[in-house]
Formats: structure tokens, C-alpha cells, sequence
């Protein structure tokens, strides 16, 4: 049964992502009958990294700078130690994300991913795992650190590694058919969190 279908799913990239963690979330997604993009400020294509060597290029499908939140169901952001480090110095990167997380849609990171959502500000109070070298990020933006495959909050799908990633999808995919989440404000009309 395809689950997701009608659903469309931003993946957030840049260079030096993990490989198998692109290329295995996209095709859970695929087979589920999600329509999957990749967005990203790099031009044509993205390298992959495997391990600790260059691999495959994946075609750009959407220029970041033209990709809106509105036209996708649902975020994915793969890890590598590259990749989410250079999307945290680009406010690019940094507005699509908080954009869906302010939104409510679901979003899923894995390994070094949530690097980058710790840079919107938007993960205090949340429950979050990640590659256990970021564990100190997290915990110090205010999220609470778990050492489990994955990790749900409201719409927020973590994992830890490659390891996790038949779980990942399991749940990423389980999100996305639920559908977006009710954002939750403060007294100031702020984002808490997304129930």
C-alpha cells in the first residue's frame, strides 16, 4: 500500500552528505508514493560522501533559493559530518527548516542532521537523538538527548546512524501519512513546540 501518496518531500542537502543516509530515506519515500525532492544551494548537483570517501552526485531537483515550504508535505535533512556543517552557515538553509518547524509538518534528520535544527532555535523542550558527538549541542540548545534508533516529538523524526535507518523510515513515513501538527505559541505568539 502506498501511503504517501499526494505527498511531496523536501530533502535538504548540500555537499558531503552520508550517502546511504540520502539515498535510502528517498527511496523508502519513493516506494511509499511520496514525490521526493532534492533542494539545495549547490548548482545542478550534490556530492555524496561514503564513509570517508567522495561518492555519487545526485541531481539538484529544486534551487533552494526558489523552493518554498508550502509546496512540500514534509522535510528530510540527512547527516555526514560535511554536510549539516555547511548548511549551518547559510540562513538559507537555517529559514527552510525553521519554516517547517514552525509549521508543524513533519521533519526527520539523522546522524549530524539535527545539527542544523539546533540553528533555528526551535528545538528547546524537544526530545531528539543524533549521532552521539552532538549530544552536548543539543542538551545546550535545550533539547533532551536520547540514546534510542529513533526518537519521535510531534511530527520530529531523529536517529542516531546508518544503523538506524530501517526505523527511521518506519517512522519518517508513519509522520509524514499523519499529516502536519498543530504548532504550540508562548504568551508572545512564539513557537514552543508543534502537538
Amino acid at each position: 500500500m502506498k501511503t504517501l501518496d499526494n505527498k511531496r518531500v523536501a530533502i535538504l542537502t548540500d555537499n558531503g552528505f552520508e550517502e546511504v543516509e540520502l539515498t535510502a530515506p528517498k527511496k523508502a519515500l519513493e516506494d511509499a508514493g511520496a514525490k521526493v525532492d532534492i533542494v539545495s544551494l549547490q548548482k545542478g548537483k550534490v556530492k555524496g560522501w561514503d564513509h570517508d570517501h567522495w561518492s555519487i552526485d545526485l541531481p539538484v531537483d529544486v534551487d533552494l533559493v526558489e523552493a518554498k515550504t508550502e509546496a512540500y508535505d514534509a522535510l528530510m535533512i540527512p547527516g555526514g559530518v560535511i554536510n549539516p556543517d555547511i548548511m549551518r552557515r547559510h540562513n538559507e538553509y537555517i529559514s527552510f527548516a525553521q519554516e517547517f518547524l514552525e509549521s508543524g509538518k513533519p521533519v526527520a534528520a539523522i546522524c549530524h542532521g539535527p545539527q542544523l535544527l539546533i540553528e533555528t532555535g526551535l528545538i528547546s523542550g524537544k526530545h531528539i537523538t543524533s549521532f552521539p558527538s552532538i549530544r552536548r549541542d543539543i542538551i545546550n540548545a535545550g533539547g533532551y538527548w536520547k540514546d534510542e534508533e529513533v526518537v519521535t516529538d510531534n511530527g520530529l523524526v531523529t536517529s542516531r546512524s546508518p544503523e538506524d535507518i530501517p526505523a527511521f523510515n518506519k517512522k519518517m513515513i508513519e509522520e509524514i501519512a499523519e499529516g502536519q501538527h498543530d504548532p504550540e505559541f508562548d504568551s508572545e505568539g512564539s513557537v514552543l513546540h508543534n502537538r
